[in-house]
Parts: structure tokens; C-alpha cells; sequence
């Protein structure tokens, strides 16, 4: 096994759609997933890229993907990255791919002067929790994440 992380580019908008739809699959959401490749194309490649990607490649074989932004804190006064998803197909898990993109992640983070790399992971998702926990992560227990998405973001902004 040689693993390899690479960044995403454009030729691999079809992959990363794959790897979206799979980590849905495994998360039992793919009933919210409407991505589509021309957005992908447009937002991770077009003239603003709102996140970046890395892709793992076992022997040239694509297994794993993470997809990431910046953040920024104003208490640190620093950017940070936010993983918005980590993901290594099914019959790769195990062998350390997680954890080397989770490391490429912290280093672009070191380089970039991040001073934080964070995640949300599903409560039902015990193994990633113990994956995370080994690399010595914590969780931010003290806040709750709140969303708006359709209808009601778009009645906040007066449409």
C-alpha cells in the first residue's frame, strides 16, 4: 500500500461527486445530498474556491477525500481550517488513510499560521469519536451548531 494525498483539482470534480454521494451513504443522508458536479465545479474551481479539497490515491486508486476551509477566530486573532468532511471508502478503512489526510490537514494548517483544525462528527459515529479521541482531539461540548437552510435563510434575508 502507497499512499499518496494529493490537492483535488478540476478533472476530479466526477470523483469527489462519487465520494460525496458515498460518505452520504454512509452517514444514512443521502436523502440531503443535491450537489451537483457544475456546482462543485463552480465553488471549488470557479473564480472563488470556498473550500479545497485532498485526495488519498492507494497505488493510484482513489480511496478517501477531504474537503476543508478557512475559518477565523477573532479570540485568536488567527485563521483556522474547518473539515467539513473526511471520508475513506469502506473497504480501505483501517489501513491509516484517515489519519494521513487528517495529517496533511494539520500541516496545511501549520503552514497557513491556523491556529485550529476542527470537525463535526455524528453522535451514532463511534468509531470516528474513537479515531478522533487517539489523535487527541476534544470535543467542544459547550456550544450547539445551528443551521438555517432554505425557506426560513431565506425569509431572514427578505426574499
Amino acid at each position: 500500500m502507497t499512499i499518496r494525498i494529493r490537492p483535488g483539482e478540476l478533472e476530479d470534480v466526477p470523483l469527489i461527486a462519487e465520494l460525496i454521494r458515498g460518505l452520504a451513504r454512509y452517514e444514512k443522508l443521502e436523502h440531503e445530498v443535491v450537489m451537483t458536479e457544475e456546482k462543485l465545479t463552480t465553488h471549488l474551481f470557479g473564480e472563488r474556491r470556498y473550500a479545497e479539497t485532498l485526495i488519498a490515491d492507494d497505488d493510484g486508486e482513489p480511496v478517501g477525500f477531504a474537503l476543508f476551509f478557512h475559518t477565523f477566530s477573532t479570540f485568536l486573532a488567527q485563521p483556522g481550517l474547518y473539515l467539513e468532511d473526511l471520508f475513506v471508502v469502506p473497504e480501505h478503512r483501517g489501513g491509516g488513510i484517515g489519519r494521513v489526510l487528517l495529517e496533511r490537514l494539520a500541516q496545511v494548517a501549520i503552514d497557513r499560521g491556523c491556529g485550529r483544525l476542527e470537525w463535526a462528527v455524528l453522535d451514532w459515529n463511534q468509531d470516528a469519536i474513537r479515531f478522533y479521541e487517539r489523535l487527541g482531539a476534544k470535543p467542544n461540548s459547550e456550544w450547539t451548531v445551528y443551521r438555517l437552510i432554505g425557506e426560513p435563510l431565506r425569509a431572514l434575508a427578505g426574499e
